[in-house]
């Protein structure tokens, strides 16, 4: 991987939450890149295990947990292992998040003899699973890590918002929510812990293809889905990002000398989805 520019992370250790997957991963081996100590965080160990060992094979340091981010005690017990075997967490990247088809609307418009899964159908449980995960997800990280980060120099929490926290895309009301929810912490927290030198920014993808999202937006067949063409056709850049084209956005926020002064913000990273009006 190569680091757009310079970002000297030499002494720092940085918490990576959903760190075994698509951009979670890519985040994880650009800290590692740019001289970091880095604590992948995820559920499934043998993804885990693939990233770590990718950094790993490059020359850098990295440790693995298999760990619910909503399990408090657990992030305590990762945090105590972590302090002994890289020290205490300098960056934290709380990038743990999802969706779920219990909580999304078959269709974008509600009629009357709609048979498949309308608002009215939307499970509960899931409905509320997804703002634990999202939001608690970040939440919980948070206030376990960020106890060591308080008057440490440097110090800075990126949360990974969503495009659907600007405005809610249709069929996904709870994952929009829970999105809304991420940039409105990322803007407290940034006040809160403005006076002891923790700054708090997030980033907010546009559309990355995922393994959450690949059966939504390609058909069986290879080809686009009706879903994906509606995307594209909002999305000025005509295309989906790759996941490396967040790194950039995280090596400035990251960097003390480059956004020292940029605190409480959520930066879209979207092709131009944000900036176009459909017409």
């Amino acid at each position: 991987m190569t680091i757009p520019f310079n970002t000297d992370l030499s002494g720092k250790v940085a918490v990576v939450t959903g760190g075994s997957g698509v951009l979670g991963s890519v985040l994880s081996e650009a800290l590692a890149e740019a001289g970091a100590k880095v604590a992948v965080l995820a559920r499934t160990q043998s993804k885990i295990d693939r990233v770590v060992e990718s950094i790993k094979s490059k020359g850098h340091e990295a440790i693995g947990y298999s760990v619910d981010v909503l399990n408090k005690d657990d992030l305590k017990r990762v945090r105590e292992d972590l302090k002994e075997q890289f020290g205490t967490c300098d960056i934290l990247i709380n990038g743990a998040g999802g969706n779920d088809p219990k909580a999304t609307t078959s269709h974008d418009y509600f009629t009357e003899d709609d048979g498949e899964q309308s608002f009215f159908d939307l499970d509960q449980n899931a409905v509320g699973d997804l703002f634990d995960m999202n939001f608690l997800g970040s939440f919980l990280p948070t206030q376990v890590f960020g106890q060591d980060m308080v008057n440490a120099e440097g110090a800075t929490i990126i949360n990974v918002s969503s495009m659907n926290a600007f405005t809610p895309l249709t069929r996904i009301p709870a994952y929009s929510g829970a999105k809304a929810a991420v940039s409105n912490f990322t803007q407290w927290l940034a006040v809160y812990f403005s006076k002891v030198g923790v700054r708090v920014n997030a980033i907010a993808p546009g559309f990355f293809l995922t393994d959450q999202n690949r059966n939504l937006l390609y058909k069986e067949d290879g080809s686009l889905s009706e879903r994906a063409e509606k995307i594209l056709s909002q999305t000025p850049e005509d295309r989906f990002g790759e996941p490396e084209e967040l790194v950039g956005t995280l090596m400035w926020l990251v960097n003390q000398q480059a956004s020292g002064f940029v605190n409480g913000i959520i930066v879209p990273v979207d092709g131009g989805f944000s900036a176009y009006s459909g017409v």
